[in-house]
């Protein structure tokens, strides 16, 4: 291994790890679908990972059409930031559609009383919700399916913005070998950080006492989910 792909494989790690650290939508759709949804932790751990793979690897094939096809490096850079303005988009449409979902959804199982007068003159009183006991089976199986579904796509359009220009054409220039390296190191810390942040944040998530807000984390989660979305497209995190 030459000097300068061990430079470009440490730079590839340290890039993955605060490109993906300080870009929330990293992770956070995942965290707040993961509570929202209920998803165990095994389920939680595959989408985030097979979101990142297609996020990486979107990229990583445009990377090596560019570089077999000699295409400028600018007209990559430029379309990976089309792409990228495309998938916070579609993040921003997804959380809101999502978040109002969510509030309805709310809305609907509000608790509310009934009293209750029996022969004897007793008098009692329960507290339930409607919705959770009348949602059809077959139809709440199939939003289950969507939503990962949708971050996939979400995830796959989104580029690695930094993984072409400063990574791969480097790398390429110096050996194959070497571009492959680098590439995989960037992917590995990529994703690892994904998984990791979204393991921890769900670990802590569910020790917390949300019972009285249970009805409302759909909502939060699409809320979330379209802010990270905002946040990509306006302050360019």
């Amino acid at each position: 291994m030459s000097a300068d792909i061990l430079v470009l494989a440490i730079t590839a790690a340290g890039i993955g790890f605060t490109h993906t650290l300080f870009g929330p939508d990293h992770y956070l759709p995942f965290i707040m679908m993961s509570v929202a949804r209920k998803w165990s932790r095994t389920k939680t751990m595959w989408i985030t990972f097979l979101c990142g793979l297609g996020h990486i690897g979107s990229s990583v094939i445009l990377g090596l059409i560019g570089v077999a096809a000699g295409i400028a490096v600018s007209r990559l850079e430029w379309f990976e930031a089309s792409r990228g303005n495309w998938a916070a988009w579609a993040l921003i449409v997804f959380g809101l559609l999502y978040f109002v979902w969510g509030v309805r959804r709310a809305i609907k199982n509000k608790p509310h009383t009934h009293f209750h007068t029996h022969a004897d003159g007793d008098q009692h009183a329960h507290k339930h919700v409607h919705h959770d006991h009348h949602t059809h089976i077959h139809a709440e199986s199939k939003k289950r399916n969507i939503t990962p579904w949708a971050l996939f796509v979400i995830f796959v359009l989104g580029p690695c913005e930094p993984l072409i220009p400063l990574l791969m054409y480097p790398a390429a220039k110096q050996s194959t070998a070497g571009m492959g390296l680098v590439t995989l190191v960037f992917a590995v810390t990529t994703i690892g950080t994904m998984m990791t942040a979204v393991l921890l944040a769900t670990f802590g998530a569910k020790k917390l006492p949300t019972a009285k807000i249970e009805r409302y984390t759909h909502a939060l989660a699409g809320g979330t989910i379209c802010l990270c979305g905002l946040a990509i497209v306006f302050l360019g995190l």
